[in-house]
């Protein structure tokens, strides 16, 4: 692809567009974008396994899963208690469903974890007033 081909312009658009995202965003932001690239990926892999196109079913769910091992790499099960160590366990679980639905185009497999993500993102969204109105905690 040359770096003059419209291709190459839209990909540099993107990555200016991403890097953007994320340089102006907050920390629950910044979980809120994960969770909407997972989701939204998860939605695009299930259409490919719908009409049966494997390969873009393949390369989205394995970026689904890399996106979910952020998120479960973004929490302080130090200081999250049981709840971090649930949604941990919860991550893993819904990685593990994913390779399945990979393996067996499952779209079951698929669903269950596009209900559960939906789930705990909408409860991240609903808490995202109260965690921005808190004065940020100086480093101890």
């Amino acid at each position: 692809m040359s770096l003059y081909s419209p291709q190459a312009k839209v990909a540099a658009y993107r990555s200016i567009n991403a890097h953007g995202i994320v340089a102006g965003a907050d920390p629950h932001g910044l979980v809120l974008t994960l969770f909407d690239a997972i989701i939204s990926r998860l939605k695009s892999a299930r259409t490919c396994i719908e009409q049966g196109q494997i390969v873009g079913k393949a390369g989205l769910l394995n970026s689904a899963v890399k996106l979910l091992g952020e998120l479960r790499g973004s929490l302080d099960l130090a200081q999250g208690g049981a709840l971090a160590q649930n949604l941990s366990d919860l991550y893993d679980y819904m990685a593990r469903r994913l390779l399945v639905a990979n393996a067996s185009n499952d779209v079951s497999a698929l669903t269950e974890v596009l209900n559960l993500l939906g789930e705990i993102r909408d409860a991240w969204a609903a808490i995202g007033p109260q965690v921005r109105a808190q004065p940020p905690v100086a480093p101890g």
